[in-house]
C-alpha cells in the first residue's frame, strides 16, 4: 500500500515537472481531450437539461392522462389532413356521457382554446390565450395561484363572469401582479372579474401556457366564443393505479358508442396518451444524445492520440531514469503503473478544463433558454470514469514500452 502511493506520488511530481517544463506541447495535448469533453459532456448537459424541462411540461399535462380530440399529436399514421379536418370536433356534452359510462377515469374536462384580446383601462394584452374549462380541470392538471382561488362550483354552473389570470398578463394589465385580484377586465365587451392569479411557470414549449392566459367557465366562453371553431378538446384522467392502455382501451370503446360507429367504421377521433408522448420524446432524445456522443467520442479520440504521443516522448526522455530504477529493484508492473498513471492524469487534466468550459456554456445558455440548463451528478462522474479509461488507453502503449525496457540498455542510453 505504502509503495503503490510513493509511486503515486513520484508520478504525480513528474507530471506536474513535465507540465512546466513541456508547457507548449502539453497544452496542444491537451485541448484535444478538453475539446472532446466539451462536445460530450456540453451536448449531452444541454440536451438532457432541455429533455428535463420538457418532461415536466408533458407532466404538467397531467398524470394518467389522456386528450381526446380529432386531431392525432404524434402525427399520426399516412392520413391526409383532410380526413382529420372532416372529423367532428368535441362536444360538451360527450365529456359527461364519458363519466357516466366509464369505470378507470377519475375525471373528463372539456376545454376550449381561443385567442383573444383582453383590457384593462388602456392596458390590452393582445392574443391572450384563453381557456374555457369545466370544473374537473383542477383535477386533472393540478393549479398554483400566487393569489386568490379556483373558480367555485357554483360560479362554474350559473356561467359567472369570474377568471384566473396568468402572472405576465397580471403584470402587463396591472403592473404587479398581485395588484389584479378582485380588478375587472374586458374581453369581447364583457366585464370579467379576476378570483386567481396563477404562480409564475416559466417559458412552455409543451402545454398550457399559464403564464399568459385567462381561464374562464365553459359555460361563460360559450357566450363569448365560437366553441365549435376554436377545437375543442376532452381531457380524460384515469384513476389512480390503473394502467394507461386500459383506460384508453376503455375509452376507446365508450367513445365509439357515444359516436354511434358500425364495427367497419374507423374512428373519427384520437386518443393522445400524455405517457406515450412522453415516451417518444425519451426516444427521440436518446438519438440525438448518441449522435452528440459520437461526435464528441471521435474529438476525444484525437486527443488520446495526444496523450500517447506525449506520453511516447515522456518515456523516450526517461530511459536512463527507468533503467536505474530497475536495476535497483523497481519491478515492471511498478513502472507500468506509474506511466499509466501519469497518462489518466493528463487526461483528468484535460477533462477538467473541458468541464470549466461546458459550465461557462451552461451559464450562457439557460438565460436565453429560460430554464436551468445543468451538469448531473451522473453525467459528471461519468466524465470522471471516461478520462481516466481515455488516459489508460493512450498510456498502456507507451507504458507497455517503459515497463519491458532492459536496465542496462536503458541505463546505457
Amino acid at each position: 500500500m505504502n509503495k503503490s502511493l510513493n509511486i503515486m506520488r513520484s508520478s504525480l511530481r513528474l507530471t506536474f515537472q513535465e507540465l512546466k517544463v513541456n508547457k507548449l506541447r502539453t497544452v496542444l495535448s491537451l485541448i484535444g481531450v478538453a475539446f472532446g469533453i466539451f462536445c460530450i459532456v456540453g451536448v449531452l448537459a444541454t440536451v438532457n437539461s432541455f429533455e428535463v424541462n420538457l418532461q415536466n411540461e408533458i407532466k404538467s399535462l397531467g398524470s394518467n392522462t389522456i386528450f381526446i380530440d380529432r386531431w392525432d399529436y404524434s402525427g399520426g399514421p399516412d392520413k391526409p389532413m383532410w380526413k382529420y379536418r372532416a372529423r367532428p370536433v368535441m362536444k360538451y356534452e360527450e365529456a359527461s356521457l364519458i363519466m357516466k359510462r366509464t369505470q378507470l377515469l377519475d375525471a373528463a374536462s372539456f376545454v376550449v382554446r381561443d385567442a383573444e384580446n383582453v383590457s384593462y383601462g388602456d392596458n390590452v394584452v393582445q392574443n391572450s390565450s384563453v381557456y374555457g374549462v369545466t370544473e374537473s380541470q383542477s383535477i386533472i392538471q393540478p393549479m398554483r395561484f400566487e393569489s386568490g382561488r379556483y373558480i367555485s362550483d357554483v360560479e362554474f354552473n350559473s356561467g359567472s363572469a369570474v377568471a384566473l389570470i396568468g402572472f405576465d398578463n397580471a403584470e402587463k394589465l396591472f403592473g404587479i401582479a398581485s395588484r389584479a385580484l378582485g380588478k375587472e377586465i374586458e374581453m369581447k365587451g364583457k366585464k370579467i372579474t379576476i378570483v386567481g392569479v396563477f404562480i409564475k411557470e416559466g417559458k412552455n414549449f409543451v402545454g398550457w401556457d399559464y403564464d399568459n392566459c385567462v381561464m374562464i367557465p365553459y359555460n361563460l366562453c360559450k357566450q363569448l366564443i365560437d366553441v365549435d371553431n376554436s377545437n375543442p378538446v376532452i381531457i380524460a384522467k384515469g384513476k389512480e393505479g390503473v394502467a394507461t392502455t386500459a383506460v384508453q382501451a376503455e375509452l376507446e370503446g365508450v367513445m365509439r358508442q357515444i359516436r354511434r360507429l358500425s364495427p367497419t367504421t374507423e374512428d373519427n377521433f384520437t386518443l393522445n396518451s400524455v405517457e406515450a408522448f412522453s415516451k417518444a420524446v425519451t426516444g427521440l432524445f436518446g438519438i440525438v444524445d448518441l449522435v452528440g456522443a459520437l461526435i464528441g467520442v471521435i474529438s476525444l479520440i484525437v486527443g488520446m492520440f495526444g496523450i500517447a504521443n506525449i506520453m511516447f516522448v515522456t518515456v523516450k526522455e526517461r530511459t536512463p531514469v527507468i533503467g536505474l530504477k530497475k536495476a535497483i529493484g523497481a519491478k515492471s508492473r511498478s513502472i507500468l503503473f506509474e506511466f499509466l498513471m501519469e497518462a489518466a492524469i493528463l487526461c483528468l487534466l484535460g477533462g477538467f478544463i473541458g468541464l470549466i468550459f461546458v459550465y461557462i456554456l451552461t451559464l450562457v445558455l439557460s438565460g436565453p433558454l429560460n430554464f436551468p440548463v445543468f451538469i448531473s451528478v451522473p453525467l459528471l462522474i461519468a466524465t470522471v470514469i471516461l478520462c481516466i479509461v481515455v488516459g489508460i488507453l493512450a498510456g498502456i502503449f507507451p507504458a507497455s514500452r517503459a515497463a519491458k525496457l532492459d536496465p542496462v540498455v536503458a541505463i546505457r542510453s
